[in-house]
């Protein structure tokens, strides 16, 4: 039971990561295009709908996945190598 639970909160971290770098890429994206101006890349013709861009977490956000991940350390989910690893991915985000 503790592997899938290991499993699972793994998962979670890595989907979050992911969610999270995706977003900071679009960002970048768009704002190395918006300092281009009108080089922009060419669009296709029909505007296609934008997903919707979470901004930056904020400091409250960050304290949540740092307590959440804690408390999987402390559960014994995680090892000290995986808990070093997501929180050092957590702040540099």
């Amino acid at each position: 039971m503790p592997r899938l639970l290991r499993m699972a909160a793994r998962t979670a971290v890595v989907a979050g990561t992911a969610s999270a770098v995706s977003g900071r890429v679009q960002r970048r994206q768009a704002n190395k295009w918006a300092e281009q101006g009108a080089q922009a890349p060419p669009g296709p013709a029909e505007p296609q709908q934008v997903p919707e861009q979470r901004s930056a977490p904020s400091t409250t956000d960050t304290l949540e996945q740092l307590q959440k991940l804690g408390e999987l350390k402390a559960q014994g989910v995680l090892t000290e190598q995986e808990f070093a690893q997501e929180k050092a991915k957590i702040l540099a985000g």
